[in-house]
């Protein structure tokens, strides 16, 4: 039996070290002998350890799985539940299969040990055993364990700055985005009332008043480029397209990417309104030169709508509104031009606007939508295990009304919630129709906004709706953006949990879209992760996009998230989701988006998805 009276000086003169380290760092000790764990017990605390005792193993199993201890220090032999139990249970929970775990026992015979580090064991001390071994075995394997944290921090972080680059940029392009044009936007502000304010002292009269133009600009007949040569040959136009824009620009002014074919410029501010006029000409005798691509001349052409801040409005997005709508306008009369924000203009936009919000109100009563449903296949067996719901809007005057033009308007005039509503309940008794034909049970996945979202008794509203179709929650995937849950992470963590109360599943929808924070991948309850097309598109070719898209894998395994990558559209593409076992792909390379009578003539054919690669 160890002297600790004898042993105690020279513990704290060779492991005093670690007090400081320590401090905070809990060990579970598990241990029938009452001597023997009052002895690990006084020489773990006397280099500054948090030692929490357990007699038998079940009660240390339960100890376990409730504090997370920082290692774990247990006999073999026990009643009600041995090492080797305590052992197995813990590996089979996320949360504490990786804590540091040391067998202690009197049986230290070859076959023994063996048995312990199959199981998973880090470490094995055998009776009687020295104050010195026992530290040594301790502050090893914490130190180990600290290490392989340190690294998956640290790759965690390098994750975040990836996406942190993503976040506010274009990934094509490089070129700033929408989030990154609004920081530039309140700092081209700043400037302007600086520069204001140092002219109004010398000029009080504001005769030499300074603003900022705003210019959106959209590629004239960019789908019949896209049709005609396809998405390698757009890709490479859309880069060259952005490098001629920053050299028209140059340091006059910030670009941005806003959509596929679409960018907007905010200028330096001036005095002179000619100075925007100038820019925009400029910018159309640039682009009448072609691009040269594989040996081929492309010609492309632009259109331009200019507003002026503060004059046309003082919010970004009103003033990003009102020049695409007017860029719209140059686009209708033939495009290669430019034009001036001004209210009489803005009167017969407005108009359109008005008559496709009649249009859109009346749409619903006069069964005007229709649900299309784009498979989701799994990367393992190449069979259909699921379908997204997709609001599809057919007006008799307009023809099909892209879904682009339409959300927005629903969620502005408070139609979104009924027409939500709407497509869950039409996309689950369509579901529940398929399996009442034989069909296996398709996974339904059904987008939720924000203002359904934030609607009172959300669970209740869903459960009534489930209990009316009598329809399986767990066959029900509801997909969320990360703005909406981050306004109030809280109550969306609150409401998420009574969702799941349902056995319905929680998407995070377009991940690295928006806030991209790692954090709250932890913080909710999801069970499912979308990755957005913008890491997916020319993963193959892309080396940022495709150590993003990896890790994003690995990091969503390791939370236990299933995996859905979007916007799958070419054969590398899915072969490197293979590889890197993504779990579920979507996309036009196995099927667009569907009507219900075709997605169940494919569905009831069970065609293979891996006859593609």
């Amino acid at each position: 039996m160890v002297n600790l009276i004898k042993f105690k000086g020279s513990i704290n003169i060779k492991y005093n070290y670690l007090i400081e380290e320590t401090a905070v760092t809990t060990i579970l000790v598990i241990e029938d002998d009452e001597i023997i764990r009052d002895i690990i017990n006084d020489i773990l605390s006397l280099v500054g350890f948090d030692v929490i005792e357990a007699t038998n193993g079940q009660q240390g199993l339960e100890i376990a799985l409730s504090t997370y201890p920082d290692l774990i220090i247990c006999d073999i032999m026990m009643p009600q539940l041995d090492g080797y139990g305590v052992l197995q249970a813990l590996q089979c929970h996320s949360t504490t299969e990786s804590i540091p775990f040391i067998f202690l026992t009197a049986k230290g015979t070859p076959v023994n040990i063996r048995e312990g580090m199959d199981l998973g064991a880090d470490d094995y001390l055998t009776k009687p055993f020295s104050e010195e071994g026992l530290l040594k075995a301790v502050t090893t394997r914490l130190k180990k364990r600290a290490s392989i944290e340190l690294q998956y921090i640290n790759k965690i972080q390098e994750i975040q700055n990836k996406l942190e680059f993503l976040l506010h940029h274009d990934p094509l392009t490089n070129l700033p985005n929408q989030l990154l044009l609004r920081k530039f936007f309140q700092e081209f502000i700043s400037k302007q009332k600086s520069s204001q304010t140092a002219k109004d002292t010398q000029t009080p009269d504001n005769k030499n008043q300074s603003f900022i133009p705003i210019l959106s600009i959209g590629l004239d007949r960019f789908e019949r480029i896209h049709e005609s040569f396809g998405y390698e040959i757009s890709d490479i136009l859309l880069k060259l397209v952005a490098q001629r824009l920053v050299s028209c620009v140059h340091k006059q002014g910030i670009i941005a990417r806003l959509s596929e074919d679409e960018f907007v410029i905010i200028l330096n501010p001036v005095v002179d309104k000619h100075f925007a006029s100038q820019i925009a000409e400029h910018i159309i005798n640039t682009f009448s030169h072609p691009f040269m691509i594989e040996s081929q001349e492309v010609f492309i052409t632009l259109s331009l709508g200019i507003v002026i801040y503060p004059r046309d409005s003082q919010k970004l997005q009103e003033l990003i509104q009102k020049s695409k709508a007017i860029m719209k306008r140059v686009k209708q009369m033939g495009g290669n031009s430019y034009e001036f924000y001004s209210r009489l203009i803005e009167k017969n936009v407005v108009s359109d606007y008005l008559d496709l919000e009649t249009d859109l109100r009346h749409a619903l009563e006069r069964n005007e939508f229709e649900v299309y449903y784009q498979p989701k296949v799994s990367c393992e067996t190449g069979k259909i295990v699921g379908a997204e719901a997709l609001c599809r809007w057919n007006n008799p005057k307009r023809g099909m009304v892209s879904p682009g033009i339409f959300v927005p308007i629903a969620e502005e005039i408070g139609l979104i919630e009924p027409l939500g509503e709407w497509v869950l309940r039409t996309a689950c008794k369509q579901a529940k129709d398929w399996q009442k034909k034989g069909l296996n049970p398709i996974k339904i996945a059904v987008n939720i906004s924000a203002r359904q979202f934030n609607q009172k008794n959300l669970a209740l509203w869903l459960s009534n709706i489930l209990e009316e179709i009598n329809f399986n929650g767990q066959l029900l995937e509801l997909e969320l953006t990360e703005s909406m849950l981050l306004e109030n992470p809280s109550i969306s963590v609150l409401k998420l949990r009574g969702l799941k109360t349902l056995g319905v599943k929680i998407a995070i929808d377009d991940f690295g879209t928006g806030y991209s924070s790692l954090s709250y991948l932890q913080q909710f309850p999801f069970d499912i992760l979308k990755i957005d097309r913008c890491f997916v598109k020319n993963i193959d070719q892309n080396v940022k996009n495709a150590e993003i898209t990896k890790a994003l894998i690995s990091l969503a395994h390791h939370l236990n998230l299933v995996v859905v990558a979007e916007g799958v559209e070419t054969k590398p593409e899915l072969s490197f989701l293979k590889t890197y076992n993504c779990d579920e792909i979507q996309g036009f390379l196995f099927s667009r988006p569907l009507p219900a009578s075709e997605f169940e003539r494919l569905a009831t054919g069970e065609l293979n998805f891996m006859n593609l690669t």
